[in-house]
């Protein structure tokens, strides 16, 4: 597997198919796949940075390692083994266009079984030369088992866990470190944040201590326990890599990166911190191979219980929209926007008659902070407004052609459509701009939504470099509309460095960094 070449968005979905796996457990092939389950061995070194780079006095006192076996024998009878049975087509069907995109074909190559851990990697990504081992290929209605972790956060039963582990389950079986094993039903289940609560029926039960990330600090000590590969109540420890992570996945989550090693059937289990606390739920792996490689990722305890809430409350967990698409600030546009720095998310295109609409939001705009809040990466902006309610008001601090404005918008549903991400495009090269422009035609004009624009009759030098290809739609230069080639040029010739191009392209609005030199 290390011959396939993945890019950054292949990664994630390579840590998708180690979810697969991991519910998988020991057993049989998974029912579980949306995304890696987690578990960790321990890694115990900590690198002393200089004193005077951190303004920390020349000599630093002893600190003792945390005592992990405490840890664990208090909290280990609070962590359980979920297995689950379900059917291929249950899962498709469970989960809709999300599914349609990660659900293939239960034929492996020869000699292949399903029990096999590599089974549903190339299953997902498929394999070079084999029938059937590709995406999206015809998937038969398949008895599925596959297993997860979770823990006990209340004594009448209330257990939290992944919202992968259990997907399209139609029998969920919870078992205990005492061997006692109860059916559970599932409350409800929240994928935007991939999170499940589960509840069984039994009293007195053991509970974990929740604790605070807020608290946690990158570099801290954690501890992972769960079933990875079905080795059940297995212990892992590392230490915070960083908070607030964005994954390019559409996700809400500001995840917990840690070191701690997680392998398939850690899904759903607890990240403890150094004084026995859950601080998050284990969840995604970044792999290239599928299995753990030092990058873990862990869903903050907080958002975890508020969903738990919501769920227990009204069945299902809400969360709001703003409705726009965004794409990262690199330093071509901070050039561009006059940026003091590469930090924001460039508002791409903006959902018509939505909340970001309503509250005057631009394509061009770039989202500094809401609420106070930095936006430094793209990823953030939906992280935070993902956790907010629908009607919730929130405070926009934009910059737009050259100046900070504060705007006001009140939050949509999300279940309606989400906040998604741009995808991004390369860099641009040197030069004059490199394009060949003709006016759209008016039934062009019709087809794509546009009063002005321009056609790339042909792309060469730095927009080319860029990413800008014939057939797309130039609608503006650093916020000048294309109106007509004139309008083009005089925008490129009050440029400095670089021109922040809006173009129209297959439905969507993104725009491309061109350096002018």
């Amino acid at each position: 597997m290390n011959t396939l070449s993945l890019t950054p968005r292949r990664l994630v979905m390579a840590l998708v198919a180690a979810g697969a796996i991991g519910a998988l457990g020991a057993t049989g092939a998974g029912l579980v796949g949306a995304r890696s389950d987690a578990h960790a061995q321990a890694t115990a070194a900590a690198v002393a940075q200089p004193a005077q780079a951190a303004n920390l006095p020349a000599s630093l006192p002893a600190v003792a390692t945390p005592n992990f076996a405490d840890i664990t024998a208090r909290n280990g009878a609070a962590v359980v083994n979920i297995s689950v049975v379900g059917s291929s087509r249950a899962m498709e069907e469970g989960e809709g266009d999300e599914a349609a995109e990660r659900q293939d074909s239960r034929q492996g190559p020869q000699g292949m079984s399903p029990d096999d851990p590599f089974f549903d990697f190339f299953r997902q990504f498929g394999m070079p030369g084999i029938p059937g081992m590709g995406p999206r290929a015809q998937q038969p209605d398949t008895p599925m088992r596959g297993e997860g972790s979770g823990f006990i956060v209340s004594s009448d039963g209330v257990i939290l866990t992944n919202a992968h582990v259990v997907r399209g389950a139609k029998e969920v079986t919870v078992k205990l470190t005492d061997r006692r094993e109860f059916s559970a039903k599932v409350l409800g289940s929240d994928p935007k944040t991939d999170v499940a609560v589960l509840k069984i029926e039994a009293h007195n039960l053991p509970t974990v201590k929740l604790g605070q990330t807020s608290q946690l600090r990158v570099g801290d000590w954690v501890l992972a326990i769960g079933s990875p590969f079905g080795f059940e109540n297995s212990v892992t420890a590392g230490v915070v890599s960083a908070k607030g992570r964005s994954l390019p996945d559409d996700s809400f989550v500001p995840f917990l990166q840690t070191d701690v090693a997680i392998n398939p059937g850690n899904s759903g289990g607890p990240l403890f911190n150094a004084r026995g606390e859950v601080v998050g739920i284990n969840s995604q792996i970044y792999t290239r191979s599928g299995g753990y490689q030092g990058v873990s990722f862990a869903i903050p305890i907080e958002l975890a219980t508020r969903v738990q809430q919501q769920i227990q409350t009204t069945g299902k967990a809400q969360h709001a929209k703003l409705g726009v698409s965004v794409q990262e600030v690199n330093q071509a546009f901070a050039d561009s926007f006059k940026l003091d720095r590469p930090e924001g998310a460039l508002v791409a295109s903006v959902e018509k008659n939505g909340p970001a609409a309503k509250a005057g939001l631009e394509p061009g705009d770039v989202v500094r902070k809401v609420d106070g809040s930095p936006i430094v990466g793209s990823g953030d902006l939906p992280a935070y407004i993902g956790q907010a309610m629908p009607g919730q008001k929130v405070t926009l601090e934009v910059w737009r052609k050259g100046e900070s404005r504060t705007l006001t918008a009140t939050l949509g549903d999300a279940s309606e459509k989400a906040v998604k991400q741009a995808k991004d495009t390369s860099d641009a090269g040197k030069g004059k701009l490199g394009l060949a422009l003709r006016p759209l035609q008016p039934n062009e004009k019709k087809q794509i939504g546009v009063d002005t624009g321009l056609v790339v009759a042909g792309a060469s030098g730095p927009a080319a470099l860029a990413g800008i290809n014939q057939g797309d739609v130039l609608l503006s230069i650093n916020g000048t509309p294309a109106s007509n080639v004139e309008d083009v040029r005089a925008a490129v010739a009050k440029a400095d460095k670089t021109v922040a191009v809006l173009i129209w392209r297959d439905g969507n609005k993104i725009f491309v960094p061109v350096r002018l030199g």
